[in-house]
C-alpha cells in the first residue's frame, strides 16, 4: 500500500482573539532565517551586519509588495474578473506571492538604501552575502503553499504524492486524489543551490575576484530549476506560445544571469600592481 504526502486540513492557528496563517508564519520564519544568514557572511566580508538590517527594514516590504503585485498582475481574473473580489488582492495570507515582482522591487529598494548608509561600500559584495540566505527562505517559504493546498503540480502516483482534498482539485482533475509536490521540488532545489552557492568550491575560490557572482548565479540556478518544476503545475496561468508565462520569465532570467556570468567570468581579472617595500 503506497502512502503519500497529506494535505493539512488547517492552514491557520487561532490564539486567542488573533488568528496566526501559516502561510504568513514561514514567510516569516524565510525573512528571519535570509537577515541572519547574510549577517554572518556579510560580517566574514568585512561588512556592517548591522547594514543587513537596516536594509532588511526597507527591502523586505518591499519585495512583499512587488511580490503580491506581480502576482495580482499576472493573474487579474482572480481578483477583478467576472466573479473576482477585488479586496482578496490584499489578503496575502491566502497566497500568491510572485518571486519574480519580489526580487525586482525588493532589490531595487534594497540598493537604493544601501547606497544611503553604506555608500563608499561594494553593493556587490552585500548582495553577494545574502544570495545564499535569500534560497533559504525561499525553501521554507515554498511550505505555506503545503499549508494552503496550493500550486502542485500535474496527477501523480508517485510515493512523495501529494494527497490532495477534492474540494481543493483544480477544474478537470476531480478524479485524481495525488499530484506532483512541486512545492516540495522547490523547497528542495532552493535549499540545494543555496547550500551549493556557500559550500561548492567553484563559488568559494572566485567569490573575491568576482564580485556579484554569487547573487547573479543564485538567478540563475533559481530560473533553471524553475524552469522544470513550473512545467508540472496546472493551476492556472496565462500562456504565451503554449508556454507558462513564468516560464518565459525563468527563461528571460537564465539568459540574462548567464550572459552577464559569462561576461565576468571572460573579463580579466584586475592586475595587482608591484608589491613597495616599507
Amino acid at each position: 500500500m503506497k502512502t503519500f504526502i497529506p494535505t493539512p486540513n488547517f492552514s491557520a492557528v487561532g490564539i486567542g482573539p488573533f488568528t496566526i496563517h501559516l502561510y504568513a508564519l514561514v514567510i516569516l520564519l524565510g525573512i528571519v532565517v535570509a537577515i541572519s544568514v547574510g549577517r554572518v557572511r556579510y560580517r566574514e566580508r568585512g561588512g556592517d551586519p548591522e547594514t543587513i538590517f537596516d536594509v532588511a527594514l526597507w527591502a523586505v516590504p518591499a519585495g512583499v509588495i512587488g511580490g503580491r503585485l506581480y502576482h495580482v498582475i499576472t493573474s487579474p481574473d482572480n481578483y477583478f474578473g467576472k466573479n473576482g473580489k477585488p479586496l482578496d488582492a490584499l489578503k496575502i495570507w491566502q497566497g500568491g506571492m510572485g518571486i519574480w515582482g519580489a526580487i525586482a522591487l525588493g532589490s531595487l529598494v534594497a540598493f537604493i538604501r544601501f547606497r544611503k548608509v553604506a555608500p563608499q561600500s561594494s553593493f556587490a559584495l552585500f548582495a553577494d552575502s545574502l544570495a545564499p540566505g535569500i534560497l533559504f527562505a525561499q525553501a521554507i517559504g515554498r511550505w505555506g503553499n503545503w499549508f494552503n493546498g496550493e500550486l502542485f503540480g500535474s496527477p501523480s502516483t508517485l510515493p512523495w504524492a501529494l494527497k490532495i482534498p477534492a474540494n481543493l482539485r483544480p477544474l478537470g482533475y476531480e478524479n485524481f486524489a495525488t499530484y506532483h509536490p512541486t512545492f516540495l521540488y522547490e523547497s528542495l532545489w532552493t535549499l540545494a543551490a543555496g547550500l551549493a552557492l556557500i559550500y561548492l568550491p567553484f563559488f568559494k575560490s572566485r567569490e573575491r575576484s568576482y564580485p556579484g557572482l554569487i547573487f547573479i548565479s543564485y538567478i540563475f540556478m533559481y530560473c533553471l530549476g524553475r524552469i522544470w518544476i513550473e512545467a508540472l503545475r496546472i493551476d492556472q496561468a496565462h500562456h504565451i506560445w503554449g508556454l507558462r508565462l513564468n516560464i518565459w520569465v525563468a527563461l528571460l532570467g537564465i539568459l540574462a544571469s548567464g550572459g552577464t556570468l559569462i561576461l565576468r567570468m571572460v573579463r580579466p581579472l584586475p592586475k595587482k600592481g608591484p608589491p613597495t617595500n616599507g
